[in-house]
């Protein structure tokens, strides 16, 4: 059992946290693989609806352990690298394709990884401490990592994202809220209860309703073409208006009262 990261769940709701406060939360070899196992376990776990992601200590995650991932010399030197690059990448390809929509709350530092891990959750809130960077750059690597050329383009456009990427300046909470970088800056003590907040409106929604449209999300980002976008949301409409949910959310909203959801 790790204890590098902590996993509270409350109903439908679970709170994943990054617990290496002493190290700023960087990410070391047991972290990333709990992180794997954590994201990769939630695809058949549909009792979990959401999951608020948020970190201990005065740093979200301040990227990379470069001494927490030993080489016991049975590799090369490239492939031990190769293999602590793909093993973090692995977890935001996780976060990504999991079905729960994932609502991250950070405070003081994300640098390099961490900024990468709040990139590839789909709500960001930060506290006024919040700075971000695309660290790579700074250590003589590119800026382009962790699929920080792939989430920034698409969330600020390319202006910034090449001002963030080619120098690894930081961007604070107030400048990412007026980017759209992150929803809303929030008082530090308030992170967890909006976190919270967010996630039961989300329950409200049909359990089916809630994963697809988080699918629909992702791929659209990528979408060929408007038609190819209308395409999936059309197939999902049509399969969701078949459910027994959909027909009791009808039922609920002309009787006035809550849905009584099933996943069914």
């Amino acid at each position: 059992m790790t204890n590098s990261i902590l996993i509270e769940q409350r109903g439908a709701i679970e709170i994943l946290t990054l617990n290496r406060p002493d190290k700023l939360n960087t990410m070391n070899e047991e972290m990333i693989f709990a992180l794997q196992d954590y994201f990769r376990g939630l695809q058949k776990r549909h009792d979990i609806r959401v999951v608020l992601f948020r970190a201990e200590g005065r740093a979200f995650c301040a990227g990379l352990d470069i001494g927490g991932w030993k080489n016991d010399g049975s590799r090369g030197q490239v492939q031990h690298v190769w293999n602590t690059q793909r093993s973090i990448a692995t977890v935001m390809q996780l976060m990504r394709q999991c079905p729960q929509p994932i609502i991250a709350l950070a405070q003081g530092a994300a640098c390099g990884g961490g900024f990468s891990l709040l990139l590839a959750s789909d709500v960001r809130f930060g506290a006024p401490s919040l700075k971000m960077n695309a660290a790579y750059i700074k250590i003589g690597l590119g800026g382009c990592d962790m699929g920080s050329s792939y989430f920034l383009p698409r969330m600020v456009g390319a202006s910034i994202a090449s001002e963030l990427i080619l120098t690894g300046r930081f961007i604070h909470a107030e400048r990412a809220e007026k980017h759209g970088l992150i929803s809303e800056v929030v008082e530090e003590s308030k992170l967890l209860s909006t976190g919270l907040s967010l996630a039961e409106e989300m329950l409200d929604t049909a359990p089916m309703g809630l994963r697809l449209s988080k699918d629909a999300l992702n791929r659209n980002i990528d979408a060929q073409s408007f038609e190819a976008a209308l395409a999936i949301e059309d197939r999902q409409q049509v399969m969701l208006s078949m459910t027994e949910d959909c027909r009791e959310a009808a039922k609920a909203f002309f009787a006035k009262r809550k849905p009584d959801y099933k996943d069914r």
